[in-house]
């Protein structure tokens, strides 16, 4: 999957964040981190695995790829 095919600008973009924005987008609503984490297969019965995924998921936030809620959720922009 390329960044242009999950609507992302045509600039280079690790896989990584591309499965991270195809799981939000997967969701039904607004998800909390943990639910990415179990949907991209983390361990997330432990606090400290999930830290760098809501970091990255607050980045893709920050870059106005997805909406960071005010309870901490995320979404997709429209």
């Amino acid at each position: 999957m390329s960044a242009y095919e999950v609507g992302w600008p045509r600039t280079p973009t690790p896989p990584e964040y591309l499965r991270i924005l195809a799981a939000v987008r997967q969701a039904a609503g607004p998800v909390a981190t943990r639910q990415i984490g179990e949907a991209l297969g983390l361990e997330v019965g432990v606090r400290g695995k999930l830290e760098p995924l809501r970091g990255k998921l607050t980045k893709l936030a920050d870059r106005g790829w997805l909406h960071k809620r005010p309870d901490g959720k995320f979404t997709v922009r429209p």
